[in-house]
């Protein structure tokens, strides 16, 4: 992905979290890593402690990465967590080039929602 459609489509999730949640402010990476965990979780509360919301992101992560064999899910556990045992490890190194890697499967993440739920509506 080019770095202008990456940029595009970036602020094109971000605007779509944010009108979805009816918010002002445009969310961050690791807000949108966490709602996507959250989202895989199935869970919605109104509190989630620091060590949870922790650990959502890591849900999150491991759902992104898991197509690329970086982690395969074993399963959930008696609270409903869901579990990945890593396969490899991550390829890419530096703060910067993971989280445009993260980006675009995030990008493609929601593309995929769209493509199932027909479009996002607020």
């Amino acid at each position: 992905m080019e770095d202008w459609e990456l940029d595009f489509e970036w602020l094109r999730i971000r605007h779509i979290v944010k009108d979805s949640m009816g918010k002002e402010d445009l969310p961050d990476f690791q807000t949108i890593l966490f709602l996507l965990g959250v989202q895989e979780l199935g869970e919605i509360r109104n509190e989630f402690s620091k060590e949870e919301k922790q650990d959502l992101m890591h849900v999150a992560v491991c759902t992104l990465l898991e197509e690329d064999g970086y982690f395969e899910f074993k399963g959930r556990d008696g609270d409903g967590w869901p579990h990945w045992d890593q396969k490899a490890n991550f390829k890419i190194k530096g703060v910067d080039d993971q989280e445009r890697m993260l980006k675009e499967k995030i990008i493609k993440y929601f593309k995929s929602m769209e493509t199932f739920n027909g479009g996002f509506s607020n």
